[in-house]
């Protein structure tokens, strides 16, 4: 009489299988994070220089006036129709010289730091310092714009996000 045999795995097999994608996860992980955090910094970079170029185009169409003093005139400067005395509309208006603009379609959020995620802005004529709770910093006196990160969040690089 032949011996049956009973096939499947046994209690081994899978236990080095396990172990064998514990290992590979345990190795790709921190590079998908190491991955990420790189696109969050790309992108911050990225959007420091487009809010850069719609405060400087701004100044350049507004005889070199920096848009807004505070937050809300700052956001509409930016988003919506302006005349050269900087008042805004949301529509285009050749009659009431609201020609300008926009620059952008919304500010972009900060992608990086304690504020990630935020897209409010700190609107003064000193500094710009980083502090508060908002995703940026700008000086309506200068239109210095900088990213509103403490001063130890720092990029891969070692640099202060603050200093971009």
């Amino acid at each position: 009489m032949k011996g049956t045999r009973k096939s499947g795995f046994s209690l081994i097999e899978l236990i080095i299988v396990i172990v064998i994608l514990a290992v590979i996860s345990a190795i790709a992980l921190p590079r998908i994070s190491r991955g990420a955090k790189g696109a969050n910094e790309s992108a911050v970079g990225q959007n420091l220089a487009l809010i850069r170029s719609a405060i400087e185009t701004y100044a350049a169409e507004h005889d070199g006036t920096f848009p807004g003093t505070d937050e809300a005139t700052f956001v509409s400067g930016l988003t919506k129709f302006s005349d050269k005395a900087g008042a805004t509309s949301d529509t285009k208006d050749s009659a009431t010289g609201k020609i300008y603009g926009p620059y952008l379609l919304k500010i972009p959020p900060l992608t990086v730091g304690a504020n990630a995620g935020k897209n409010t802005v700190t609107v003064g004529n000193t500094g710009p310092a980083a502090g508060g709770t908002t995703g940026w910093v700008y000086n309506y006196k200068s239109g210095q714009l900088i990213a509103n990160c403490a001063d130890t969040e720092l990029a891969e690089n070692g640099t202060k996000f603050n200093t971009w």
